[in-house]
């Protein structure tokens, strides 16, 4: 794991959907190459009109169409270089590229036209050309068995 992706484990916090956190529809799945099958970013539960938010401070550099579908992708401040860049499909975009946003800023409303049974954010996350899971950001508590009860 790159050390800049370490430094950020205790840094993001925030679901970009929730809460409570949204259940992960489709995991992270990398391609053997470039060109080669996979599923880049994670599915996560959300109903249409979701609010999709910052899950870190950073720079919109892109809020758009691509493919048919809205789409922001927010460059993450303080990530080395060149830095992680977090991705939002399908959605509306409430913000514009420029943008700077603290974390848990309204980024863009989840919209139809997915690849989910039902409708569903995509996250990704990308360092350059390389695709990451999105889901190593967050902090999450380790798990731990509890005492079954009888």
């Amino acid at each position: 794991m790159h050390t800049t992706t370490t430094f950020l484990l205790a840094l993001l916090t925030l679901w970009p959907v929730g809460p409570p956190p949204p259940d992960v529809v489709r995991g992270w799945h990398p391609p053997a190459g470039p060109y080669a099958p996979g599923h880049r970013g994670v599915d996560l539960a959300a109903p249409e009109g979701t609010t999709v938010l910052a899950p870190a401070a950073g720079t919109v550099t892109f809020a758009g169409p691509v493919g048919g579908r809205g789409a922001v992708t927010l460059t993450l401040s303080g990530t080395g270089t060149p830095p992680l860049r977090t991705t939002f499909t399908p959605v509306t975009p409430l913000v514009k590229p420029g943008d700077r946003v603290p974390a848990g800023t309204p980024l863009a409303r989840v919209s139809p036209g997915t690849h989910c049974p039902r409708t569903c954010l995509h996250w990704g996350l990308l360092r350059d050309r390389t695709y990451l899971d999105p889901l190593r950001l967050l902090h999450r508590s380790p798990s731990r068995l509890l005492p079954l009860r009888r």
